[in-house]
């Protein structure tokens, strides 16, 4: 909410597109680290993801906000390599806890969901213009 009054269309799409850039830096995030590897487990990458919420202004007026980020339970992959440098005494790496596959179609998705709201805020603008366009 603006906290100038109720929420019109192009706060409602304006918070969802931030809402899904947020989407996209955490994917951007998840595939940059998705081939790294560590020496431990507890040091591996673990993909992370937004949390989101619905805000409620009014019935019928609604948009959502980023509640947090969190680090997924996935599990990094051990792989024996003793030739790597981070290998540990038994000649074990772990792989980061990323699904680059998943991370694709979140990508695409959010790069679409974003696109929508653009479309929401050219309609409105386009509905706006036409309305002034008529009463003069």
């Amino acid at each position: 909410m603006s906290g100038s009054g109720p929420m019109n269309v192009f706060d409602i799409a304006g918070r969802a597109m931030s809402a899904q850039l947020v989407r996209l830096n955490t994917t951007a995030s998840n595939m940059a680290n998705a081939g790294n590897v560590s020496g431990s487990a507890a040091d591996a990458y673990r993909a992370i993801k937004p949390v989101f919420r619905s805000v409620t202004d009014s019935p019928g007026v609604s948009t959502v906000k980023v509640e947090q980020v969190v680090t997924t339970n996935a599990q990094p992959t051990k792989r024996h390599d003793p030739n790597h440098p981070l290998a540990d005494a038994n000649g074990d790496v772990w792989e980061a806890a990323v699904d680059s596959n998943a991370e694709l179609v979140d990508m695409i998705e959010t790069a679409r969901m974003y696109q929508n709201n653009v479309q929401v805020l050219n309609t409105a603008k386009s509905l706006m213009m036409e309305t002034i366009r008529i009463g003069k």
